[in-house]
């Protein structure tokens, strides 16, 4: 596996090493010494989640406080944008994003470490997600900023239309006025 540090240098693009031959295709989607070994840390992922949404669907910013969720996330079948944003105050990238395509094609993984917010857009016809978290799903710490933030400017690449947001992230908090990590 391949580690490559993005402009927020805790978050990562890993990039499998894949065999490949007339038959199709073999990789280790996860190996817990090789991703530790890029992060730097010991990490435990207690739950996977699996979605699936059609083009121009757009969910995020997410984050969760005070149960903070490190994701490893990748896509299956499509290709996403995938944006984290460091909601750590105090941090030198505090309110700076990074943005990766994943897709199926690609095999790229990000990693996502707790402190920071995460979304994504499908720009596919369709796309399967799959992440990996360090936490459980706590519905009562889920918190979510704005999309369009004017104040974080996330260059969200051009899909033909205005995505499509559930009602949760249409609702989402504006930057300056989220909750945000200490440290």
């Amino acid at each position: 596996m391949n580690a490559r540090k993005t402009s927020l240098p805790d978050v990562l693009v890993l990039e499998p090493k894949v065999f490949g031959d007339a038959r199709g295709f073999f990789y280790e989607s996860y190996n817990q010494r090789a991703f530790e070994a890029a992060v730097g840390r010991p990490v435990s992922f207690v739950q996977d989640n699996h979605s699936l949404s059609s083009r121009g669907v757009l969910r995020g910013l997410h984050y969760q406080l005070p149960h903070p969720q490190g994701k490893l996330v990748r896509v299956v079948r499509g290709e996403v944008f995938d944006v984290a944003v460091d909601l750590r105050r105090g941090s030198p990238t505090f309110g700076k994003w990074v943005g990766e395509t994943l897709s199926a094609e690609n095999r790229r993984q990000l990693w996502i470490p707790e402190g920071f917010a995460h979304g994504f857009v499908v720009v596919s016809d369709q796309a399967e997600f799959l992440y990996k978290t360090t936490d459980y799903y706590h519905p009562e710490s889920e918190r979510c900023i704005r999309w369009d933030d004017a104040d974080l400017a996330v260059a969200w690449p051009a899909i033909g239309a205005a995505p499509t947001v559930s009602a949760k992230d249409a609702a989402g908090k504006r930057f300056r006025e989220a909750e945000v990590f200490a440290g």
